[in-house]
């Protein structure tokens, strides 16, 4: 509920004026005045609901309207058409907070537990571009465990994974919260491996938040990878890939010099992501790296090399 009750709604009188957003108008558009003055559930035609996008910047007295109809709402096309509203005027900073502010992240953040893919998707992707503010992380946090459970037990590379692992990406710009994933670290290398190129990138990206930070190198290190990840760093391997999966292995060292581990051996097991990077075939893939027709390949495996 939160802020958005707040406002006094009138179901049906969703008419914001001139300059109000008209995808909103037709998200209403159907909805009439009964006997007595009470007004009706909006409309649940086809033809209110319409694929109209909004290009219009709400203001807040407009997203605490729209709040309520998410809220409210059963119908799963409303539903989906609203948070795909709140999703866009989330991308703008001013909104980031004032979304917040009427309570809305609860709002959407609920919404990932329908079990519509399509409105778990878009609820998702609201959270995304929400996340991208700090405060508004402390909010967002509660949902990162709902978050990995749809990721690593969902279909891989769907459209809800890709979300959930944006939204994760955002999560883990800072170190803040990056120690509620430690668990999952097996599990995104999974993901890693099975998925498509695009879930591969997505996967890395997060990958390489927490691999700059110290406190969670010994849970990368330690985690079961299967052997077939090596096969990420051969030449022929995608440049967006490979650079990424270099600067994974490049990070790391950095932590492990900072910490000053690099000379040791710490008591990892057989089958981690530690003697996969320090075994004898990645040091070979590391040299045979040094002859990539890529610049910027040559250089992050000649850094690296030193290490062995």
């Amino acid at each position: 509920m939160g802020g958005a009750r707040d406002v006094g709604w009138v179901a049906a009188g969703l008419v914001l004026g001139a300059g109000a957003c008209y995808c909103i108008y037709r998200l209403t558009r159907g909805q009439q005045r009964g006997s007595g003055g009470r007004w009706l559930r909006p409309s649940r035609s086809a033809e209110d609901l319409t694929s109209d996008s909004c290009d219009d910047v709400l203001n807040a007295e407009q997203l605490q309207k729209l709040l309520y109809l998410l809220e409210s709402t059963d119908d799963p096309v409303i539903m989906e058409r609203a948070l795909v509203t709140l999703g866009n005027n989330a991308a703008f900073s001013a909104n980031q907070a004032v979304i917040r502010e009427l309570g809305g992240i609860p709002i959407v953040g609920d919404k990932i537990n329908n079990p519509n893919h399509s409105i778990k998707e878009k609820a998702l992707n609201a959270l995304n571009n929400l996340s991208v503010n700090v405060e508004n992380q402390i909010k967002i946090k509660v949902y990162i465990k709902q978050i990995c459970e749809d990721v690593f037990s969902g279909p891989l590379n769907s459209a809800v994974q890709l979300a959930g692992l944006r939204v994760l990406t955002n999560m883990t710009v800072t170190n803040d919260h990056q120690h509620m994933l430690k668990s999952y670290i097996t599990d995104l290398f999974q993901v890693l491996l099975t998925g498509n190129g695009n879930t591969k990138v997505q996967v890395l990206k997060l990958l390489l938040n927490l691999s700059e930070n110290p406190a969670m190198t010994e849970g990368l290190l330690s985690a079961q990878v299967d052997s077939s990840f090596l096969s990420l760093y051969d030449g022929h391997v995608a440049q967006e890939i490979l650079l990424r999966v270099l600067t994974l292995f490049q990070n790391i060292n950095n932590c492990l010099r900072m910490e000053g581990q690099l000379a040791t051996q710490p008591p990892f097991s057989k089958g981690s992501l530690f003697f996969l990077l320090y075994g004898e075939e990645c040091a070979q893939k590391m040299r045979a790296l040094v002859y990539h027709h890529d610049v910027d390949v040559k250089e992050k495996a000649l850094t690296i090399i030193p290490k062995f």
